[in-house]
Parts: C-alpha cells; structure tokens; sequence
C-alpha cells in the first residue's frame, strides 16, 4: 500500500507541473501591431519562440502581411477593417514582415 501511495504522489507531482507550465505558458500575452494608414505600428517587436504576433487591421482598406523569412514564413492573405490575424513565431532570428498591397508597409519581429 505504501508503494501505491508514493506512485499516486509522483503522479500528482508530475501532473501540478504540467498545470503550472500550462498557466505561465498562456500567460504570455500576444504582441499586438495595428495596421493604420498603410503603416504598422510599431515597426519593430521582440517576440518569444512559440509567442504569437496579432496583426490588427485599424485601416479602412485591406492588408495582406506576409514573411519568407526562413523558419517563420506566413501569409494573413486578404485581411479586410477590421479583422485581426494571429501568427506563431517557430525559429529564432529576425522575421521581416511586409503587405503584399502596400509595398511601403514593412515591418521586423525579433524573435527570441
């Protein structure tokens, strides 16, 4: 019965654990970038591997950002007023992001 009892404890040890990594893990909050008058703001962002970037569409006309950057490519495709896409950033380095209709809307994530 004894054995039982330190197998259960383990268990619950190891399940408080996940749980806590769970929480700080959802505690970090996405980093939020406007699209505004064919500008992002701000232009450039730290983000964590695994953070996610929020790409808020505040104009009045449709964006479409995108990367090639190696490791971290993604493409919002057409992001009407309004909408918000959310990317994961994979890979560490520096993602240069860019809107396939407003070729002078450039931005860079530093991702760490």
């Amino acid at each position: 019965m004894k054995q039982s009892a330190h197998v259960l404890a383990a268990v619950a040890t190891g399940l408080a654990v996940i749980a806590a990594t769970a929480w700080l893990h959802a505690g970090d909050a996405p980093v939020v970038v406007t699209q505004k008058n064919r500008t992002f703001a701000p232009t450039d962002v730290t983000v964590k591997v695994g953070g996610t970037l929020q790409l808020k569409n505040d104009d009045d006309v449709t964006h479409n950002a995108f990367s090639t950057s190696k490791g971290n490519e993604f493409n919002s495709k057409a992001q009407a007023p309004g909408e918000i896409a959310t990317v994961t950033f994979k890979a560490a380095g520096q993602v240069e992001i860019h809107c396939a209709f407003h070729p002078k809307m450039t931005m860079t994530v530093t991702v760490k």
